[in-house]
């Protein structure tokens, strides 16, 4: 008894302590703006440390910081803004956009596919990657379909966009992509939402391009994912 009601109030300060680090992060970062103080990851990495260092149980820890999380599902529809404010883009660059979006479908998937079978990970892990390179709301519903832990690949699809983020600078230089539209697209395909916080970096139009594209690209993996669940797991 003891232990639960000592549990109780240090969950509801793991929720606190979480809010507060975000924002912290984020008022960092807005006056810094060095990468590492990204609230994509120095919120993780802090709170892993506190986690780590004070010895705080998981469940502890998730017995109300999950309802954050559950947040991102009701939070998938504020997505249907975005596609009808930039409507008009859309029907500009229709085949550009469908182009990317398959794209980088195919190339998340089959990438994981394939660093899967060349690297034996657990189950759990191979098929949580699967669906790496799509937004977090749209990855936690499409993983059900490969087998894959939610919060396993949240985490992954962190990793994911912060990597994207940090290389697509590189990426570009020496791909010599300079199109506004192809660095767009690009980086909604594959860093969803780290992605199009860098494209909005880039240019009002890289953010625009990039947010339908993530939009886009989550959308369809949700949609095929049994069918690519059948076919590569």
């Amino acid at each position: 008894m003891s232990a639960l009601m000592l549990s109780q109030p240090l969950a509801i300060c793991c929720l606190i302590i979480t809010i507060l680090t975000y924002f912290a992060s984020k008022a960092l970062y807005r006056c810094w703006g060095f990468w590492w103080l990204s609230p994509m990851i120095l919120t993780p990495i802090s709170l892993l440390v506190l986690v780590v260092l004070f010895a705080i149980p998981l469940p502890t820890y998730f017995a109300y910081s999950h309802y954050l999380s559950a947040m991102l599902a009701p939070a998938t529809i504020a997505f249907a803004l975005p596609i009808y404010r930039e409507r008009h883009l859309i029907a500009r660059y229709p085949l550009t956009i469908c182009v990317g979006v398959l794209t980088g479908l195919l190339a998340g998937l089959l990438s994981s596919w394939g660093l899967v079978k060349l690297i034996a990970l657990p189950p759990e892990l191979s098929h949580s990657l699967l669906v790496r390179s799509v937004s977090t709301p749209f990855a936690i519903e499409a993983t059900t379909a490969f087998g894959g832990v939610p919060d396993l690949t949240a985490m992954l699809v962190l990793f994911t966009g912060v990597i994207g983020m940090l290389l697509c600078g590189l990426v570009f230089k020496l791909a010599r992509i300079r199109s506004a539209l192809a660095k767009g697209v690009a980086l909604g395909a594959s860093a969803h939402g780290a992605g199009v916080a860098k494209a909005t970096q880039l240019g009002q139009e890289e953010g625009v391009v990039a947010s339908l594209t993530m939009i886009f690209t989550g959308i369809t993996m949700v949609l095929v994912a049994p069918l690519f669940a059948y076919l590569l797991v």
